[in-house]
C-alpha cells in the first residue's frame, strides 16, 4: 500500500507542476489545483515514508516528478525532444527502479 501511495504521490507532483506551468502562463485559477495536487502529493509521500526508507521514497518521488514533468513538457508544451534528453530521463527512471530493487 505504501508503494502505491508513493507512485500516486509522484504522479500528483507531475499534475501539480502542470498547473504551476498554467499559473505561470497567467491562468491564476490553476493555482487552486496546484495547491491541491501538491498538498495531496506531500501527504501521500509522508504516508509512504512510514514504511519506505526516506532516501528511497524521496528519490523515487522526485524521479517520477522529474521524468514525468520533462515528458509533459515535451508532449504538451513544445519542449525539446532531443535524444540526449530522453537518455537522461531514462537514467533517472533506471536509478529510481534500481533503488526499489535494492530496498
Amino acid at each position: 500500500m505504501h508503494w502505491i501511495a508513493l507512485i500516486i504521490a509522484g504522479f500528483l507532483e507531475v499534475a501539480g507542476v502542470n498547473y504551476l506551468k498554467k499559473v505561470s502562463m497567467g491562468n491564476y485559477y490553476a493555482l487552486i489545483f496546484f495547491v491541491l495536487f501538491w498538498g495531496l502529493s506531500f501527504t501521500l509521500l509522508g504516508f509512504a515514508m512510514n514504511e519506505i526508507a526516506m532516501g528511497t521514497a524521496y528519490a523515487i518521488w522526485t524521479g517520477i516528478g522529474t521524468a514525468g514533468s520533462a515528458l509533459l513538457g515535451m508532449f504538451f508544451y513544445g519542449e525539446s525532444r532531443d535524444w540526449k534528453r530522453l537518455v537522461c530521463i531514462a537514467c533517472i527512471l533506471s536509478g529510481a527502479m534500481g533503488l526499489k530493487l535494492i530496498s
